[in-house]
């Protein structure tokens, strides 16, 4: 029989043994397509790759298809070759058949579809057509039929006219990957404009005007390219690798740094414990040696004055035991008597006027809000611009070019020079209207607390109770810089709400004192914070020279002592940020904690610089700022 004849089975050019039909017609080997589709045998379901199709025509037919064998054809076949159930018909002579040839299954060593040599150690694709556990190695694989074969089951793609127009290529492991994943064809054209692989279907309707190539003829032009990309990528790999060094090197300086820093600070801790432990006793040993020396004096005048009393007590019981006809007895203890009254005739023993160890108290007081004072200067020193990494970080760096930037206002450095805040310089003018009477002005920048009042005009903006002024125009927004001159007396100087009351009483009105006005006060001795009626004492020396920094942004106002060019910080004031857990900055100060709660609220409103004379003599100056200054504009 004719091996393309309608009773051939396409695939193996034999007559059909078990024949089954699929849904366009064609007629196959129940085996051959067994072995064509490992996974949807007979009975089978479906398998990988998405819906089946016809070696023949390409036609797709569902994935729950059951390849059955068609009992109506097979009887057919039995009937045409006469034999019985089962057996397989001999195949007629032809004239394509009439020379012998060897069987498909056992083809000649140097056949020119043998598989090449696989690399050592490489498992070499199988046949899918090969019995299962005896699968050969494949020689080609099979894009339309999405199946890998050997050499002997080949043949049929070589000698059937239907099959010849499949495209086989060298085997592929997964061939799924070769078919378009939207119309299930192979991927035979690369779109240079996308730079992916398509099928006929997709470079016909979504790829239309792109260059378009054959894959071997990109694949020839990218093998051109790829030395100088590998080229490329061995550079990257170098770079990434120092950089890769680079960064575990700085990954281990800050562990070993973190390490090294927790335990010098542990230690520093340890030794300030031990300072205020050995104080404690120093001050406990006081209160006992104080309280013995003074229980040593108090306790012999108390027994001597109990003696002096039971001697007392004696001799007048024994005169009252005299008979009345015993005179000599009488003188006797009458005498006596008057001996022992003499003995404490003496002024009795005065209490102490003072008590010496009382002054322990005020004493570990001091040393409480002093060190409270330093923890929380010292934590927001901590808390300042480039605390972080700043071992680490280079002199000239990017990082201190950012922190120079005139709009970088929220990381003004503790110390910085002076030029640096002239930038933000506000021109401050003293408003005359809210001046007390006690206050004489000296044009708008100077003022001097005088002892006889001042006759001024009627005003509603004047303060009535405190010997206060302000500066005129309010500031709402942005960063503001101004210096005042404290020439003689105790002066405070601040910000003030502008709405606040000039009428409030003496002890809520003064600046610093309420939740509405915050200040630095000099007092003759020493510098002092004041916000809310709670006061944060500084330890800085006097400088007469002060300058007041405003932040809105960061919601911060900043006291810098002025000398010689430089600012020296005195205190920078602002709420204090979240820590982990949510614990305060500072648990032990409460000045922060006051900062923490009503701080942030004085910048809902507008602030007017503020100034309060306190003593008699009290007279400072506003300015001086530099001419040449950059002035920030008057917002009033």
């Amino acid at each position: 029989m004719d091996g393309s004849g309608p009773f051939s089975c396409p695939i193996c050019l034999e007559p059909l043994r078990e024949p089954v039909t699929l849904p366009c017609g064609h007629n196959f080997c129940l085996a051959c397509l067994g072995a064509l589709w490992p996974h949807r045998g007979a009975g089978g379901t479906g398998g990988p790759g998405g819906a089946a199709r016809c070696p023949l025509c390409q036609e797709p037919f569902p994935d729950g298809l059951q390849l059955r064998k068609n009992h109506t054809l097979s009887e057919l076949l039995q009937l045409r070759h006469g034999s019985g159930p089962g057996s397989r018909p001999e195949p007629t002579p032809g004239p394509e058949s009439a020379a012998p040839s060897a069987p498909p299954s056992t083809p000649e060593p140097s056949a020119p579809c043998a598989p090449e040599p696989w690399p050592a150690g490489e498992e070499p694709v199988r046949c899918d057509a090969c019995p299962e556990g005896a699968a050969l190695p494949a020689a080609l694989s099979c894009l339309s039929c999405l199946a890998s074969f050997c050499p002997a089951h080949l043949s049929p793609h070589e000698r059937n006219p239907a099959l010849r127009g499949h495209r086989l290529v060298p085997p592929l492991r997964r061939l799924e990957e070769s078919l378009c994943p939207r119309h299930l064809r192979p991927l035979e054209r690369y779109c240079r404009a996308e730079r992916v692989c398509v099928c006929e279907a997709c470079a016909a309707q979504d790829h239309r005007g792109h260059e378009l190539v054959p894959l071997e003829q990109e694949r020839a032009l990218q093998e051109a390219e790829q030395s100088k990309v590998l080229s490329a990528v061995e550079d990257r790999m170098d770079e990434l690798g120092a950089g890769i060094a680079q960064s575990r090197r700085t990954v281990a300086l800050i562990k070993s740094a973190a390490v090294a820093e927790r335990e010098r600070v542990s230690r520093l801790f340890a030794e300030a414990a031990a300072t205020l432990q050995g104080f404690q006793t120093e001050v406990l040993g006081f209160i006992e040696e104080g309280e013995a020396t003074l229980l040593g004096h108090s306790q012999g005048d108390l027994r001597r004055q109990e003696e002096q009393r039971s001697r007392l007590n004696r001799a007048r019981h024994n005169l009252s035991q005299v008979p009345e006809a015993d005179s000599v007895s009488f003188l006797q203890e009458l005498l006596a008597l008057r001996l022992a009254l003499e003995e404490g005739c003496g002024p009795g023993p005065s209490p102490p006027r003072e008590l010496s160890f009382t002054k322990s108290s005020q004493a570990v007081q001091t040393v409480r809000d002093v060190l409270a004072a330093a923890c929380a200067n010292q934590w927001e020193q901590l808390q300042g611009p480039g605390s972080a990494g700043d071992g680490l970080q280079k002199p000239g760096s990017e990082a201190d070019a950012e922190s120079q930037d005139p709009d970088s206002t929220n990381h003004l450095e503790s110390e910085a020079p002076r030029d640096y805040f002239l930038k933000f310089a506000y021109i401050v003018d003293l408003d005359s209207d809210t001046a007390d009477k006690f206050l004489q002005l000296f044009g708008t920048k100077g003022v001097k607390r005088v002892l006889c009042p001042i006759n001024y005009p009627e005003s509603p903006i004047r303060f009535t109770h405190c010997e206060q002024v302000l500066g005129e125009g309010a500031l709402d927004r942005g960063t503001y810089y101004w210096e005042v001159e404290i020439i003689e007396g105790w002066v405070s100087v601040g910000v003030i709400a502008e709405d606040f009351s000039p009428q409030s009483p003496y002890d809520w009105g003064r600046l610093g004192r309420n939740p509405l006005s915050c200040c630095l006060q000099w007092n003759g001795r020493s510098f002092s914070i004041w916000f809310h009626g709670q006061e944060m004492p500084l330890s800085h020396p006097f400088s007469p020279t002060v300058g007041i920094c405003l932040e809105y942004a960061d919601r911060a106002l900043a006291f810098y002592a002025v000398r010689d060019g430089k600012m020296s910080l005195l205190r920078k004031l602002r709420a204090s940020r979240a820590r982990r857990g949510g614990a305060p900055a500072s648990p032990i100060d409460p000045f922060q904690s006051r900062l923490d709660s009503h701080f942030g609220a004085l910048f809902t409103r507008r602030l007017k610089p503020a100034f309060f004379l306190e003593s008699v003599d009290a007279h400072l100056q506003i300015g001086p700022l530099k001419k040449s200054c950059i002035s920030v504009l008057k917002r009033r």
